[in-house]
């Protein structure tokens, strides 16, 4: 088993906490996992990415070659255009399709949807929207993983006990509101 995985987004919409998430799950399962990150400008609204690579074996580098990414986790929809260079052509985008514009010249959503749909295997998905039906704003994030958790071969439950320990100290509230992300995002159908 190895699974390639680009993670994508904005400063502040927790890209760290789905790596962090992942990685959680991974050393229950005894799996291997390297990353590196890109924080950049994070605390400005800047770009943040990770290249997260998970196997069944010792892995030697952290970075993932170019169209080599077996899926794209993106919070933001132009972070995920930005990315799927990396991406294979059997490999997975899943992406949340809410926008966070924080440049001038941002391209229309049409046309970043329109490149999305040159890719065979997109899940696309306003996790925004969903994370506030859930009355959890800040949990758009946990809808995202929950929507490409069916491609990381990793145990769900190990995913949900992860949370428990990423957020736990702060509070049973915030652990409940992002198992209910994650699970929103499982079970969300296009």
């Amino acid at each position: 088993m190895k699974k390639d995985i680009i993670l994508a987004g904005v400063g502040g919409q927790g890209i760290v906490s789905i790596a962090a998430t992942i990685g959680y799950a991974a050393v229950a399962e005894n799996l291997f996992f390297k990353q590196s990150e890109v924080h950049g400008m994070s605390q400005r609204g800047g770009a943040v990415q990770s290249h997260f690579r998970l196997s069944d074996k010792e892995i030697f580098s952290d970075l993932i070659p170019l169209g080599k990414a077996d899926i794209i986790i993106s919070v933001e929809p132009m972070e995920a255009l930005r990315y799927l260079p990396w991406l294979s052509k059997n490999g997975w985008l899943v992406t949340n399709t809410e926008p966070y514009i924080n440049i001038p010249d941002y391209p229309s959503l049409d046309s970043i949807m329109t490149e999305f749909s040159k890719i065979q295997n997109v899940i696309a998905l306003n996790a925004d929207k969903i994370a506030k039906e859930l009355k959890s704003s800040k949990s758009a994030n946990m809808v995202v993983l929950g929507a490409a958790s069916p491609y990381l071969d990793i145990k769900f439950e190990q995913l949900e006990k992860a949370i428990h320990t990423l957020f736990g100290r702060k509070g049973e509230k915030i652990v409940e509101d992002n198992i209910k992300a994650l699970r929103a995002g499982k079970d969300y159908k296009p």
